[in-house]
Order: C-alpha cells, then sequence, then structure tokens
C-alpha cells in the first residue's frame, strides 16, 4: 500500500508533508502511523532546527477517511489502546508527538483544516494559515468527539467555553477567524512562505535554548507556579553554562552571528 506521509529535511528544517492530495489528504490508519513514525524519527536528529508541516495539494487536511478507516475495524481498537510508556494512542501521538519534538513546529495551513487535521495543527507549536482556510472541529458532525489530544490543546488555547462550542457545533471558521479566536497564531497569504520565513528567524537562537523554553512551556503550563520556578531554575542552569549560550555570549559581545553547536541531549520530559 502507497504510503502517503513524506520527510525531507533541507538546512536543518524538516518538511513534514500529507501527500495524499486526491483526498485532501484525508487521514487514512496507515497516514496516523506514518505521522508518529515520522515524528519520532526526527527526535534523534540534533542537527534539527524546526520543523514545518503541510499539506500537498489543495487542503491541510480534511479529517479522518472514515470510508477507509471504518473497513478496518479491527485496527481503529488496535490504535485506540493507549501505550503505558508514553500515555497516548496511536491517534493521540499522530498530533502529540509533534509536542514531544525538542525543536520549534511549525504547521502551514490551507484549505480544509477540519477534524483530525485541526487537530495535528494544534500539535504544533505555531500554526500559519491562508486567511481562507476552513477550520472546524468537526468530529460532532459525525456524532463522535475529538479524540486526537485536541480536547487539551484546545484548552491551551481558547476558554472553555469556546472550545465546548466549537466541539459541539462542528462550526466551520475562517483562517482569520481562527486567528482571532486564538486556534492560528498568525495569517498569511503565502502560509508555506510564513513558515519558512519564522524557521529562519528561529535557527538564528539557540538550539538549546529553542528545546528549553518549548520542554518549559509544555511541562508547566497548566501547572503551579512553584513546579514552573523549579523547572526554570533547571533549564537555565543546563544552559547558563552551556557550549551555545557561551557563543552566543562571544557573538554578541563581537557583534557578529553566532554558529552554535547541534542542539544537546537536554532533559527527559
Amino acid at each position: 500500500m502507497p504510503r502517503h506521509v513524506t520527510t525531507t529535511i533541507e538546512d536543518g528544517v524538516a518538511h513534514l508533508r500529507l501527500a495524499r492530495p486526491d483526498k485532501l489528504n484525508a487521514l487514512t490508519l496507515e497516514m496516523l502511523d506514518d505521522l508518529v513514525a515520522a515524528a519520532h524519527g526526527l527526535r534523534s536528529d540534533r542537527r534539527l532546527r524546526s520543523v514545518i508541516v503541510s499539506g500537498e495539494g489543495d487542503a491541510f487536511c480534511a479529517g479522518l477517511d472514515f470510508g477507509s478507516a471504518m473497513k478496518d475495524q479491527k485496527g481503529i481498537v488496535t490504535r485506540l489502546v493507549p501505550r503505558p510508556w508514553r500515555g497516548t494512542n496511536t491517534f493521540q501521538e499522530a498530533a502529540w508527538a509533534l509536542r514531544r519534538l525538542d525543536v520549534p513546529v511549525i504547521a502551514a495551513v490551507h484549505g480544509h483544516c477540519l477534524g483530525g487535521g485541526l487537530q495535528i495543527a494544534l500539535g504544533a507549536d505555531f500554526r500559519i494559515t491562508h486567511p481562507d482556510a476552513t477550520w472546524s472541529v468537526l468530529e460532532g458532525r459525525w456524532g463522535i468527539i475529538p479524540d486526537m489530544s485536541g480536547v487539551h490543546s484546545l484548552s491551551q488555547l481558547v476558554g472553555i467555553d469556546v472550545a465546548k462550542k466549537l466541539t459541539m457545533t462542528a462550526e466551520k471558521l475562517s483562517g482569520t477567524r481562527a486567528r482571532e479566536i486564538g486556534l492560528a497564531t498568525e495569517v498569511a497569504d503565502d502560509p508555506m512562505a510564513a513558515a519558512r520565513e519564522l524557521a529562519a528567524e528561529l535557527a538564528t537562537r539557540s538550539p538549546d535554548a529553542l528545546a528549553s523554553a518549548k520542554r518549559l512551556f509544555e511541562t508547566t503550563w497548566h501547572g503551579g507556579a512553584r513546579r514552573a520556578f523549579a523547572r526554570e531554575r533547571i533549564e537555565q542552569v543546563g544552559l547558563l553554562f552551556g557550549p551555545n549560550a557561551q557563543r552566543a555570549r562571544e557573538a554578541n559581545a563581537e557583534r557578529r552571528p553566532p554558529q552554535y553547536l547541534p542542539r544537546g541531549r537536554g532533559l527527559v520530559r
């Protein structure tokens, strides 16, 4: 069976593409497996600076392909079983694995961003959308709920009333409206060009500092102050005496761009 997720790396930027354009990149069960494998495969590349997630053709992702998935009910059940060592099942990990990466992840959204596709976009750190893209927590149309980590992601971006309304009504929003309510980070006529620009800007910063910042936010955002303060101290000590912070200090003193080493091992989440 042909695979419909591709990964290429250019100048330290991984391009993770949903590649089923004839079906608006609607997700098959095999695509979920491939998304998990692709994200996990990127974790070991310490030269990686960022990841851009996009969809080929006319859409980012139209959500789960129910016609394909429901033909394999055993496969659905298998993928619903959580892996105890990571706390997610395959559906959830397809989106949440992006959060586990120690590099910034940018979703470039155009066309449809529906259901599971929206949840994959929410797994990114930043979402840049075309103003006319269509966003929807579409699961309500099919009599189900978002189950690819979307509820937790929504809780980080919008109020509980907005999250409930989006989930219960399956309302469709434009990219512009998605930005207004906080689902999207930026609006751009060319989301891929804007994503590449952001990736280039992020590449000018220490990869260790970016990794620490992402870990800090991901592990403390909904926690208490004491936990956040403790994590800040731990991360900062590792950075302050690390080689990339030294390179940043030297480059700033000499008024030149820093030349960073590959990302260090960092902390375990």
